[in-house]
């Protein structure tokens, strides 16, 4: 049982359904929101336009100290990180679990999940490639190359880390973990761009099972209330 659903119905009426501040189609939103919804855990979703400049500028620029999405709003606290966040939920509601129970299974998907936020991820974000294009004056076709390079090479070595763990239909085993959850965006934003995904079998054969999962589907960009073409 989660932790917030064991206290005393006053206390949680009090303090509200938790809110998440993201953006449709952040890599790092997307991921909170599948762990959200893995847990089964009501949000309200507030958008912030981040193309826009709105996470730097009005309301949001107050109370999220790196000017970044996702935060979530809980119980009075506000948290920043993706990865923070997630660990946040899987200790305050930890079934399902997102990560093993075991320290070395945690760790290997830890070092799974921190290849693709820590490693992909950061090279490829929304501030990365604006400068690339606005103080680097490259063209599109220059940044599109860039894009595409890291996250071939990064998801190479994804798929050589999974092919030395244990077989299963997710990235750690047969459910889904924190893996996963930073899997299944980096391979939607990785399409957008038309990154080469082939000769990765293990990834897409869990980025496959992923997306037969109804928390990944209601997760995806496409069905956020902000959502644009």
């Amino acid at each position: 049982m989660c932790q917030r659903q064991a206290r005393v119905a006053g206390e949680r009426y009090a303090w509200g359904m938790m809110k998440l501040y993201n953006y449709f189609r952040s890599s790092a939103s997307f991921r909170v929101r599948i762990a959200l919804n893995l847990k089964g855990l009501e949000f309200e979703y507030i958008p912030v336009h981040i193309a826009r400049g709105e996470h730097r500028t009005g309301p949001y620029s107050a109370i999220s100290a790196d000017m970044l999405v996702p935060l979530l709003e809980d119980e009075g606290e506000r948290l920043s990180q993706s990865m923070a966040i997630i660990e946040y939920l899987d200790e305050t509601c930890p079934e399902p679990a997102l990560l093993p129970h075991d320290p070395v299974g945690r760790a290997h998907v830890r070092a799974l999940a921190q290849s693709i936020a820590c490693e992909i991820h950061p090279l490829n974000n929304l501030r990365v490639l604006k400068y690339l294009v606005k103080e680097l004056k490259l063209d599109d076709e220059a940044k599109n190359a860039w894009y595409r390079h890291w996250v071939r090479d990064g998801m190479l070595a994804f798929e050589r880390q999974l092919a030395q763990h244990p077989g299963g239909r997710f990235c750690y085993g047969d459910t889904p973990t924190m893996a996963d959850c930073c899997l299944v965006p980096q391979i939607f934003n990785g399409r957008r761009f038309d990154c080469d995904f082939s000769g990765l079998p293990r990834t897409m054969a869990a980025f496959e099972a992923c997306m037969e999962l109804d928390a990944f589907q209601r997760a995806q960009p496409s069905q956020a209330p902000d959502a644009e073409a």
